[in-house]
C-alpha cells in the first residue's frame, strides 16, 4: 500500500515546528517513579504559575530524529544516548527521570502515532523533543512536588543550510569552567543566555556564535547548540567534555567514525590558536548533523577554511546520515527500527 503522507509541501521544510497529531504525556510526584504515560492530541498544555520550571527552571530537555528509509522502514538514531544523558541531567537537578526503557517506549509511541508527519526519503526527519519539567506548584526555592514527563514531534529540515560563519563571542559566556555548573547537562537555562550573542552575530550576518572557556577565555568551547571539531592534517581534535561541553551523541558518533576511517581524534582543550591554524573546521549536533565551518572570525581575525565535497566533513556526513537511513550498513547497532 502506498504510504500515507501528511498534506504539506516537503520540499520546503525548514527548522520550524509544525503541529503534529499526537504528543505522549507522563507524570509522577517527587519522591514516586513514572509509571504509565498515555498518548494526547498534541495542544497547549495547563500549568501552574507556581510550577518548578516556570519560577525556576528546573527542566531538561532532549533531541532525536526518526528518518524514514528508501524501502519505508523508519529508523532512530542511538535514543538509549538520549535516555541516559535525560537521567543524568535529571540527577543533577534534582528530578526523577524515566527509565530507559519507558523513554525508548514513549519516543516509539510518538513516532508511530505520528507515522504520517516522517517525511519521505531523503526531504528531512521527524525531530522528537522529549521535555521533562518541575510542574508542581511551589514558591520556596526547591525541587517541585510534580514532574511531567513530555513528547512532541515536528518535521523538519536543515537547520543550517550551507557551510556556517562563526563569531568567536569573547565577552559573553555559556558555562563556568569546571565540572560545577550545568554546562554539560541540557538544561533549559543553558540556552536562553546565549541569545544575545547569537542575536547580534546573526545581525551582522554570522551564522552562530563561537563560546570561549570562562576560566582564561583562551580556548574553544561550543556553538550556541553544536560540539565543534577543527582538522589538521589526519588529526581531528575537539574540546573534551569537562563538564562545561554537551557530551553530544552525533559527537560521539562522528568520533567512532572518524577513527574507523583512519583518522586520530583526540579529546582536550583546543586553543584560539589552534582553531585558526586549523585546514578545516566542523560542528555536529541532533539538528544540524554535521556541517563544515567556512570562516571563523576572532576579534579583527577571520580565518576561512576549506569546504565542499571532498572535505573530511564532508565524508563524514555521508556516512553518518548513511547509517540514519538504512542505506549504509548499521555494523555498529545504533539503530533502532521503529514497527
Amino acid at each position: 500500500a502506498e504510504e500515507i503522507y501528511a498534506d504539506i509541501n516537503w520540499d520546503e521544510l525548514g527548522f520550524n515546528i509544525i503541529p503534529t497529531d499526537y504528543m505522549y504525556v507522563m507524570k509522577c510526584a517527587k519522591g514516586d517513579k513514572f509509571s504509565q504515560g498515555s498518548l494526547l492530541p498534541y495542544g497547549n498544555i495547563e500549568i501552574s504559575p507556581s510550577a518548578g520550571i516556570l519560577n525556576y527552571g528546573q527542566g531538561i530537555f532532549e533531541g532525536l530524529k526518526a528518518l524514514r528509509t528508501k524501502d519505508g522502514r523508519i529508523l532512530l538514531f542511538r535514543p538509549e544516548e538520549n535516555a541516559q544523558r535525560m537521567k543524568i541531567g535529571a540527577d543533577r537537578l534534582c528530578m526523577p527521570s524515566p527509565s530507559i526503557d519507558q523513554f525508548l517506549n514513549a519516543v516509539k509511541q510518538i513516532v508511530l502515532a505520528n507515522k504520517r508527519w516522517v517525511p519521505p526519503p531523503g526531504k528531512g526527519s521527524l525531530y522528537i523533543r522529549p521535555l521533562l519539567m518541575g510542574t508542581g506548584a511551589l514558591l520556596g526555592v526547591a525541587p517541585a512536588p510534580e514532574y511531567t514527563f513530555l513528547v512532541y514531534c515536528s518535521p523538519v529540515g536543515s537547520y543550517h543550510k550551507g557551510a556556517l560563519n562563526l563569531k568567536v563571542e569573547d565577552k559573553l559566556y555559556r558555562a563556568i569552567s569546571g565540572t560545577g555548573g550545568t554546562g554539560g547537562i541540557k538544561s533549559v537555562t543553558n540556552y536562553a543566555p546565549v541569545y544575545t550573542a547569537m542575536s547580534k552575530a546573526k545581525a551582522n550576518g554570522f551564522s552562530d556564535v563561537l563560546f570561549l572557556d570562562a576560566a582564561t577565555g583562551k580556548h574553544i568551547e561550543e556553538a550556541t547548540a553544536c560540539n565543534v571539531f577543527v582538522v589538521k592534517g589526519n588529526v581531528i581534535s575537539t574540546p573534551a567534555t569537562d563538564g562545561t561541553i554537551l557530551p553530544g551523541i552525533t559527537r560521539k558518533s562522528i568520533i567512532d567514525i572518524a577513527i574507523d576511517l583512519g583518522h586520530q581524534v583526540v579529546e582536550r582543550a583546543v586553543s584560539v590558536e589552534e582553531m585558526l591554524d586549523a585546514e578545516e573546521m566542523f560542528c555536529t549536533g541532533t539538528a544540524m548533523v554535521v556541517n563544515s565551518v567556512a570562516s571563523v572570525t576572532y576579534k579583527d581575525t577571520r580565518v576561512n577554511y576549506t569546504t565542499g565535497p571532498e572535505t573530511l566533513s564532508a565524508k563524514l556526513r555521508k556516512t553518518l546520515v548513511g547509517i540514519q537511513t538504512g542505506s549504509l550498513e548499521d555494523k555498529k547497532s545504533w539503530t533502532v527500527r521503529v514497527d
